[in-house]
């Protein structure tokens, strides 16, 4: 028989590393409150359960495991979900990271204050009970700052304060996005951000994701704060490159990851590497089914699976065996109705275009771009090197055209 892999959640980014655990021979059940949630339809089967929803998540599973198949393993794939992993796995004697790791990965304050304990070094922050609050922080603290749910994804609720912003709503939009109404402030570091994306095999990190976030709208969505995309390799000097793996993996040691993936952002700022966050999960946008392996040849998420199940890894298999260029972006069509889209199919018949997706159709209603989600679809392309798969994606971009009218 098969061996069976849970996946807690089934949206649409969760969809080829589902394809790539049936490509690797594994039965496939996924845990999504939607029955025709994408993630649904490509598994063998699937559980009815919120990703939020712990208690009931387990609870199908465990049933699950006793009358149909044994579960093999649980993972969580660009869903954010890491603590209703943890408590699967903690239920089924499965292999996985920890329910105290699991929590600090899902909370900002409790994640920022284990890596000042600990030495990782990481922009200065501060719990923020009330606008008053926030106003002393702004008073004490030089702009521009950010503020963000303690407790949320997606960039939803983060905001980029700057002199003169309304302090008083910037932080209600920051705790209503918080589904424990917590709010923390930090100082906004100038500088180039990376993504990054670990495996760590008993104990030993192997950073094989590494690109160069992309803020160019950062004025443009203000104060919201939006990433438009990366470039892979990075144009970051090696030494600059290994002090970022470097903080990496002490950033993953301290939330005490041992087997498992990480995914890491960071700031560079005056040649100082600091930990803006970490996930204890596949990323989302891509980065972990597409971007790596087109930029390394690595089969990561096959990888962060066999890990998951408790197999054995290579660490040869986390050798990159190519620097191919590779670039991302993303759509930003003007608010209101979506009347055509024009370009589609020509670009994604493309040799350079690895992957296009537009997730808006005729009749939709765009509306401001105040967090990730709301962007309305994603192009990655390659090349030669960066510079030509940013030139490939660009262009890309510009010969798809997503009409809409102004309501």
């Amino acid at each position: 028989m098969k061996r069976t892999l849970l996946v807690v959640g089934g949206a649409t980014e969760t969809v080829p590393g589902i394809l790539r655990a049936q490509k690797m021979g594994l039965h496939v059940i996924v845990s999504d409150m939607n029955p025709l949630a994408p993630g649904c339809i490509a598994a063998d089967e699937y559980l009815v359960s919120s990703t939020y929803d712990v208690e009931k998540t387990v609870a199908e599973a465990v049933q699950y495991n006793k009358n149909r198949r044994s579960i093999d393993g649980v993972i969580c794939i660009a869903t954010d979900v890491p603590h209703t992993v943890a408590h699967v796995s903690n239920e089924l004697g499965l292999p996985g990271i920890s329910l105290k790791t699991a929590i600090l990965a899902t909370d900002k304050l409790a994640m920022k204050q284990r890596f000042r304990s600990d030495g990782v070094p990481v922009p200065w922050f501060k719990s923020v009970d009330s606008a008053r609050d926030l106003e002393m922080c702004a008073k004490s603290n030089d702009f521009p700052l950010i503020i963000k749910p303690v407790d949320s994804r997606g960039a939803r609720g983060v905001l980029r304060l700057i002199p003169g912003f309304d302090l008083y709503g910037g932080f209600e939009v920051a705790r209503a996005h918080s589904p424990t109404g917590r709010v923390i402030v930090e100082h906004y570091l100038e500088g180039p951000q990376v993504s990054t994306e670990s495996l760590v095999v008993n104990g030993k990190v192997f950073t094989v994701g590494f690109s160069d976030r992309n803020y160019e709208f950062l004025e443009r969505f203000a104060p919201h704060v939006i990433e438009n995309g990366g470039e892979l390799p990075s144009f970051l000097p090696a030494y600059i490159q290994d002090k970022v793996k470097d903080v990496v993996a002490r950033a993953i040691q301290s939330l005490g990851i041992k087997n498992g993936v990480a995914k890491g952002d960071v700031v560079i700022h005056n040649g100082d590497v600091y930990v803006i966050e970490m996930a204890a999960r596949l990323s989302g946008g891509y980065f972990c089914t597409h971007e790596i392996p087109l930029n390394t040849g690595i089969d990561f998420v096959g990888a962060a699976i066999r890990t998951a199940l408790g197999e054995k890894v290579n660490p040869k298999e986390l050798t990159p065996t190519r620097n191919q260029g590779v670039a991302q972006r993303y759509f930003f069509p003007r608010p209101g109705k979506v009347i055509s889209i024009k370009g589609v199919k020509e670009v994604q018949a493309r040799p350079e275009v690895a992957f296009c997706e537009i997730r808006v159709k005729p009749g939709d209603i765009i509306g401001p771009i105040d967090s990730h989600p709301a962007r309305a679809g994603v192009v990655i392309a390659t090349g030669a090197d960066r510079e030509d798969a940013l030139s490939n994606v660009k262009k890309a971009v510009s010969d798809i055209h997503i009409i809409t009218q102004s309501q």
